[in-house]
């Protein structure tokens, strides 16, 4: 394969929601380029592309992949990235590594919700999007409301270059205004002609908006265009690559990937007038400088993708951002501080990798069996040391506990998951020891079930999926006092510890305690010691040290701690943990021969248990931050699903064609919130959630709980 340099390079994602057709017009664009002799399609379950087997299975794409194709002199990368947001982590990876998105649009449905989504993100990322209405060879083909949505969509940014002269089973022309002829196809073949003149007035008015749409984006083309009124054909395509490359121009583009018409024409304009790595490309140093493609630079990539195939292990996914990358190169992983040798260089087509002895900033490749790299990761020379910022994922949507149904397959679990986790990084992993469960996260339960069929599949791990726990916490409200004596004789030395303690609430700032009243008696306390202890699982448990005359040994107030944090790990309600809570330890007794470091332990576990108990004691529960935004026809819908999910909503705006709405909802609300949210909006509709805080449950709810604890400790 020819080595191309880096102005010869382009860097495209094909974006948009499943259905769109994404994969057959990568497969089109890597025939046209004569990179492959015949196309594959997904009814045969043949494309480049959609190689794995569960994507063959669903027909439809699960993770991104990686082509290119050969066109007039020019190397074009195409990322082939996944419909659903389920899957946005791939779109998010693909986007780091593109320069362009072209978002593709099915001329049946016009603007969909998987086209917002994804517009956000080429907006969050900065990079210039050019659109290509599909399918316009089919039946339900609608160009006049695909266009209405996209001008509602996109305004003004979005201008025709293109435009089709029929659509439907008889689609074969399109009118270019680029190069002011008809393409008129046939088997896939354009016959370049003169606009008939039944189409010369709409192409005329269509060539005269964007000739001022060119205009608009450099000053020097806008005086061209006041003083002639009109621009050049190099003109027309400067201002174009200038409104591009800012992302104030969305150019459109007409075709059909399945009938393979407008193809050839759509690799021209990618060709001609859409950004090198040169022109648009840089990454960001950790701490936010932004770096150029640059190709004289000492050699440095990033790896935006790591997957593990049978029989090869890990591949590494990257882009050049300087300098070049040759075969057995050394590198250091900026990340890790390890050496890695780049035995081996490839280009990518789907799972076929073609060996290359060399690659040039801006340039997208894969290598195999490095040590200890990863997806984020940033390799350099030695002397040349930079990390670049990692990307950033969106929050998990939905979780699910899972468990091996063989307990002797739970190592083989762990390793499997971690696994997974390295391939997407919108899948989160955690052994919980406060719920005692494996609990995974991800953007929705298709996402998850896709995990599973991995797991049950590849890894012949069979698993099943169980409810997750909820995180509670447990706190008190007012003081209480308790006294325990805990006394046990079994021949020879035994056991004796006496604790009386007062526990109340705890807020930061709180005075230190001198005297309390509690059911009518006072007690005076002196402080002798404080001490603070921040919980891992968020408040504080406070200890002070409030003994007199020696009644407790100092050696046995550390005893004294630990059990009472034994039972701050397992709380008297429901065994959740406990947090924000005062311990005065004030009084007790010991025994000369009989009292020890146990005794006290278990004394002091138990009258903090009794005191929590008389304390008013309240179960807390995780809320979410979560803001939906739907279509404004399923509003009502929507509004009523989170009034039986006890949400409290916090306001509405309008946004981009889209209802938002925000609310603070329980965790414990929110199981399988993304099915029930696609059903009620017909897909149409998305959400994201972050942890906002504690608070306590309703009354009937702490009841509820109470009463499934109990069952489940008798059981």
């Amino acid at each position: 394969m020819k080595t191309y340099n880096t102005e010869q390079i382009r860097n495209i994602a094909l974006i948009g929601n499943t259905g769109s057709g994404k994969t057959l017009l990568s497969e089109s664009l890597v025939f046209e380029g004569k990179i492959i002799e015949r196309k594959g399609t997904i009814e045969a379950k043949n494309t480049i592309s959609d190689y794995n087997e569960i994507e063959q299975l669903n027909g439809n794409s699960i993770f991104p992949s990686i082509l290119y194709t050969e066109f007039e002199d020019k190397k074009i990368n195409i990322i082939d990235t996944p419909g659903l947001d389920d899957f946005i982590g791939g779109v998010i990876s693909s986007l780091y590594a593109a320069d362009m998105a072209v978002m593709v649009i099915n001329a049946q449905n016009g603007v969909e919700v998987g086209t917002e989504i994804n517009a956000r993100n080429i907006e969050k990322f900065k990079k210039p999007m050019m659109i290509a209405i599909n399918h316009l060879d089919h039946d339900k083909a609608n160009i006049e409301k695909t266009l209405e949505q996209i001008h509602q969509t996109f305004g003004s940014k979005a201008i025709q270059i293109q435009y089709p002269v029929n659509t439907g089973q008889g689609f074969s022309a399109i009118i270019d205004l680029l190069s002011k002829k008809m393409y008129r196809y046939n088997g896939g073949k354009a016959e370049i002609l003169d606009i008939p003149d039944n189409e010369k007035s709409k192409a005329d008015e269509l060539y005269n908006q964007l000739i001022e749409k060119a205009a608009e984006s450099e000053e020097s083309l806008m005086e061209i265009f006041f003083d002639k009124g009109t621009l050049s054909e190099d003109e027309l395509r400067r201002g174009l690559s200038i409104g591009i490359k800012s992302g104030n121009l969305y150019p459109i583009v007409c075709c059909a990937a399945k009938s393979h018409i407008g193809i050839d024409r759509l690799l021209q304009i990618i060709s001609n007038i859409t950004p090198s790595p040169l022109d648009v490309a840089k990454f960001e140093n950790k701490d936010g400088k932004e770096i150029q493609i640059d190709p004289k630079g000492q050699p440095t990539l990033f790896v935006f993708k790591t997957t593990i195939e049978p029989h090869i292990g890990e591949i590494n996914y990257f882009k050049v951002v300087s300098g070049e990358i040759t075969e057995s190169i050394d590198l250091v992983n900026q990340n890790t501080q390890t050496k890695e040798r780049l035995s081996q260089l490839f280009v990518v087509l789907g799972k076929n990798r073609i060996k290359v002895p060399k690659l040039v900033a801006g340039d997208i490749g894969a290598t195999v069996k490095l040590k200890n790299t990863k997806t984020n990761h940033t390799l350099t020379v030695q002397n040349a040391p930079i990390e670049f910022k990692p990307m950033t994922f969106p929050n998990p949507k939905y979780r699910t506990a899972i468990r091996p149904l063989n307990e002797g397959d739970e190592e083989k679990l762990g390793e499997a998951l971690n696994r997974m986790r390295q391939e997407d990084p919108t899948i989160i992993i955690e052994y919980s020891k406060e719920l005692k469960q494996i609990i995974i996260s991800g953007q929705g339960e298709y996402h998850l079930n896709i995990l599973k069929w991995h797991l049950d599949n590849v890894f012949k791990i069979n698993t099943e999926f169980i409810p997750p726990r909820i995180p509670y916490r447990e706190t008190i409200t007012k003081v209480a006092q308790q006294d325990y004596r805990h006394k046990k004789q079994s021949g020879g030395a035994g056991q004796f510890g006496e604790v009386h303690l007062i526990i109340e609430p705890y807020y930061d700032g709180m005075p230190a305690p001198s005297a309390y009243k509690i059911d009518g008696k006072e007690y005076k306390v002196t402080v002798r010691g404080t001490e603070e202890h921040d919980l891992p699982w968020g408040g504080k448990l406070v200890y002070v040290n409030c003994i007199v005359g020696g009644a407790i040994d100092a050696k046995f107030h550390p005893a004294i701690l630990k059990g009472i944090m034994e039972k701050m790990e397992e709380g008297p309600l429901t065994g959740s943990y406990a947090r924000d809570i005062r311990v005065c330890v004030y009084d007790g007794k010991m025994h000369p021969v009989d009292s020890n470091e146990i005794s006290f332990r278990l004394a002091g576990r138990n009258a903090f248990k009794e005191a929590f108990k008389k304390a008013g004691p309240k179960i807390l529960e995780p809320i979410y931050d979560v803001e939906i935004w739907v279509p404004s026809d399923r509003m009502g819908d929507v509004m009523s699903d989170l009034q039986g999910r006890r949400a409290i909503v916090q306001g509405m705006s309008s946004e981009k064609g889209f209802e938002k709405i925000t609310a603070k909802v329980p965790l414990a609300e929110m199981g399988k919130y993304s099915t029930a949210l696609s059903s009620i909006t017909g897909g149409r509709a998305m959400f994201s959630m972050k942890f906002a805080e504690y608070t306590q449950v309703p009354a009937e709810v702490q009841e509820k709980l109470l009463k499934e604890y109990k069952e489940e400790s008798e059981e």
